[in-house]
């Protein structure tokens, strides 16, 4: 748990190990969501995400409970604000556009599109202090771009571009969850006194109020007919998603983004990307082809090619301090 409770400070070899692994698990994490439509067919995507996230409210709920009185004193109108609106644009709306883009779009062109969010982040990051210059991270770009071209080549030649309506979609879930990691990762750094975990789990428990309101229509007046065992698989799946994908994951997630710069955090997202792959290919009981098998090599280039840019821009930031505190003391 102590993991959990790192605090903001200038990046370091250790940070940012723990954070780039804090990602990769994330990313795992959260590639299991993509299988979920697959084991609850007869649930419509509004109901898997309305009831994710009651069940991620109620589990968040049980778990901050105990830091409750303190959380409450350590956190003002702002910071509260800022909850709700991150756990809207990074949970609620980005989902259902998700779920929209799908329905309308397909998969195929809405995993397209999903998959340029490493690259928006990154791009993003690239404007903030101290962060590598958007030339030193061209590398890196390149090889994401090239790796998501190729995982999605043969998907897009088949099924077509998709509609208009999953198209615009699509693209406002890309922008709604960018806004999101930004906004995340700006408000982790400015909250040193709030663990990561806390934080993720104050979100949990906001999204489970926020989400309420999408139960509604989820819900009510269900026309579909499901067994009692289809609701105890469909309760156990939210359950799990709930827990493993919202609460591990996101808590995961924050780690990366407090212990990581910006865009460095952006590339982690390729991780999700790459792990719902490895899960399909599982499924399918099948091995990935060249293609797939080159996209996900470049992905994982993209990665270390940012990290690599990152270090090197650390360790001449330290130089050029070395420099100047000789400077000084010849002075």
């Amino acid at each position: 748990m102590a993991a959990f409770r790192t605090g903001a400070g200038p990046v370091s070899v250790n940070k940012t190990h723990l954070g780039v692994a804090s990602g990769i698990v994330a990313g795992a994490f959260w590639g299991l969501v993509f299988l979920a439509p697959r084991l609850a067919a007869g649930f419509p995507p509004l109901q898997l995400s309305a009831g994710r996230y009651l069940a991620y409210g109620l589990v968040a709920t049980v778990l901050v409970a105990p830091s409750w009185r303190r959380l409450k004193g350590a956190l003002g109108w702002r910071e509260w604000r800022a909850l709700a609106w991150l756990s809207f644009i990074g949970n609620i709306l980005y989902y259902v556009l998700l779920a929209r883009a799908v329905q309308t779009g397909g998969v195929a062109m809405t995993a397209f599109v999903i998959g340029l969010l490493p690259l928006a982040v990154t791009v993003v990051g690239s404007r903030a202090r101290q962060a590598p210059s958007l030339r030193a991270l061209l590398p890196s770009l390149a090889c994401s771009a090239a790796g998501l071209v190729c995982i999605s080549w043969q998907s897009l030649a088949a099924s077509g571009p998709g509609s208009l309506t999953g198209l615009l979609c699509a693209a406002g879930a890309l922008v709604s969850w960018t806004a999101y990691a930004v906004g995340n990762s700006r408000w982790l750094a400015r909250l040193a006194h709030v663990s990561a975990q806390d934080w993720s789990l104050l979100m949990g428990a906001v999204t489970g109020l926020e989400a309420v309101v999408l139960a509604v229509p989820a819900f009510y007046g269900d026309a579909l007919v499901h067994s009692g065992a289809d609701w105890l698989r469909f309760a156990g799946l939210i359950g799990a998603m709930a827990l493993f994908c919202s609460v591990l994951g996101n808590g995961l997630w924050n780690i990366a983004s407090r212990a990581l710069p910006l865009a460095l955090t952006g590339q982690m997202i390729v991780f999700e990307t790459i792990f719902a792959s490895l899960y399909g290919y599982l499924w399918e009981g099948r091995w990935p082809t060249p293609l797939e098998g080159l996209a996900l090599t470049l992905l994982v280039a993209g990665v270390v090619a940012c990290a690599r840019a990152h270090c090197d821009e650390t360790g001449a930031a330290r130089t050029r301090a070395d420099a100047d505190a000789e400077a000084r003391a010849r002075a």
